[in-house]
């Protein structure tokens, strides 16, 4: 099977009055964003990863995800991951660099959850930040919503 990387464009539709208005908007204001639509949640050394709402809406009906193993070193933009849906696969970039410490089992058993709760339990994996500093070049949630269409 070919892997093509996550690159999502936004839902957009017209309202009954002819405004165009984007669906998929679930963006929180506490997390950074990549340009290819991983999300970051910091918390002292470590960094919690996973995927938008935009991307699990984009992707559709997720069925398979491959993580990275615990005690990988991964390097900011590097391919870590891998999400299957109905309609394609996608590879899942490192939005900073550092060591995983833990991947979500939880999401290779039901990556149902992916779709269900992408902010939450659908979370990918925990990072040891090596490179605080890159965090700095990721979006903040305004930047990301413009980044898509908003």
């Amino acid at each position: 099977m070919a892997y093509f990387p996550l690159r999502l464009r936004a839902f957009v539709v017209k309202s009954g009055t002819g405004n165009r208005q984007l669906m998929s908007a679930n963006i929180p204001a506490e997390l950074k964003y990549a340009k290819s639509h991983e999300w970051v949640r910091v918390s002292g050394d470590t960094a919690t990863v996973g995927i938008t709402d935009h991307a699990q809406h984009e992707l559709t009906d997720v069925v398979f995800v491959e993580l990275p193993a615990v005690g990988r070193k991964l390097k900011a933009g590097e391919a870590c991951a891998v999400v299957e849906s109905v309609k394609t696969a996608s590879d899942i970039y490192s939005p900073v660099s550092g060591e995983v410490l833990v991947a979500n089992q939880a999401i290779v058993s039901n990556p149902a959850l992916v779709n269900t709760d992408p902010y939450g339990a659908g979370w990918f994996y925990k990072i040891k930040l090596s490179q605080p500093a890159e965090l700095g070049n990721l979006l903040s949630s305004a930047d990301y919503l413009k980044q898509i269409g908003g």
